[in-house]
């Protein structure tokens, strides 16, 4: 077979379209072991290509799709959680979710950590139960709960978010929805997560049942029994935690580091840079002075 017969336009438009499609996967992958299964599954799907496409081997080739077939039911078992996303991902046409490009108004502030730290911090002393869900880039929408809850579509405030878990309010059961620097809804009932129900409380199976479903969302979670603050991220949940510890977890997670928080910085660092030869001054006038007059220095010490 020639050069130029292998070189077909449909074959290139193939391996590209493959190509892209594998990057993506890869792209979107974090965990090692996962990626070496991906790795491995598709060089056995290429291996059974190329032996379809070049090779007259009708045994081998049989023998290679029952291996593909049973690695995929093994994946699909395996993967059943991440299949399903995918699937209503693509239902529900949220591309942007999949290309892994979240839009601006998923963008949270400083000021938005700050505030939900300092809320979790005062809920948890007073030992009221919250459970507040931060849409990162799954955009989640009211057909992702069991309940959608109350719009409420407000600027976030630390002192909005206590008034809604009040004990006496009829929100404070449910779950409150932020978006960016606002919050969508409250009293949103979440799907549960069918992991550890013997050790958990139904608002952290809440918290680990939309953390499953959508990667891009993290959950705050506080104990109404005894306090202690969580946070729920990809299926995951970290207790107990410090206040200090949440706003740390928030600003590695939501990335706060954008706009005006980096000119903050760069002008912080232009001041620090500017202030050590203030201080070499400072210090060399303070010896030439104590030179100049040892009686002072003297007396002093």
């Amino acid at each position: 077979m020639k050069l130029w017969e292998l070189l077909q336009p449909l074959l290139l438009i193939d391996l590209l379209f493959a190509l892209v499609l594998g990057v993506l996967l890869f792209s979107r992958i974090k965990e090692a072991r996962t990626l070496w299964l991906l790795r491995g599954y598709l060089f056995l799907v290429s291996f059974a290509w190329v032996v379809q496409r070049f090779g007259n081997l009708p045994i081998t080739s049989k023998f290679i799709d029952a291996m593909v077939l049973a690695c995929s039911l093994s994946l699909a078992i395996l993967w059943q959680g991440e299949l399903r996303r995918l699937m209503e991902l693509l239902g529900t046409g949220r591309l942007a979710v999949l290309l892994g490009n979240p839009q601006r108004e998923f963008r949270a502030s400083a000021s938005t950590v700050a505030q939900l730290a300092d809320a979790a911090g005062r809920l948890s002393q007073s030992r009221r139960g919250a459970l507040v869900v931060v849409d990162l880039g799954s955009d989640l929408r009211p057909e992702d709960f069991l309940y959608p809850g109350i719009p409420i579509d407000a600027q976030l405030s630390t002192e909005l978010l206590l008034n809604l878990f009040a004990s006496d309010t009829p929100l404070h059961d449910g779950a409150v929805l932020i978006k960016g620097n606002r919050i969508l809804s409250a009293g949103v009932i979440l799907p549960l997560s069918r992991q550890g129900i013997s050790r958990y409380g139904t608002r952290h199976l809440a918290a680990l049942g939309i953390t499953e479903r959508f990667d891009r969302c993290i959950c705050v979670v506080v104990s109404e029994e005894t306090g202690t603050l969580s946070l729920a991220n990809q299926g995951r949940l970290e207790r107990p935690i410090t206040s200090s510890r949440l706003s740390d977890l928030l600003k590695e997670l939501i990335g706060v580091s954008m706009g005006s928080t980096l000119q903050k910085n760069v002008v912080s660092s232009s001041t620090n840079t500017k202030t050590p030869t203030l201080s070499k001054l400072d210090t060399s006038s303070a010896n030439r002075t104590t030179l100049s007059n040892p009686k002072s220095s003297k007396e002093s010490s």
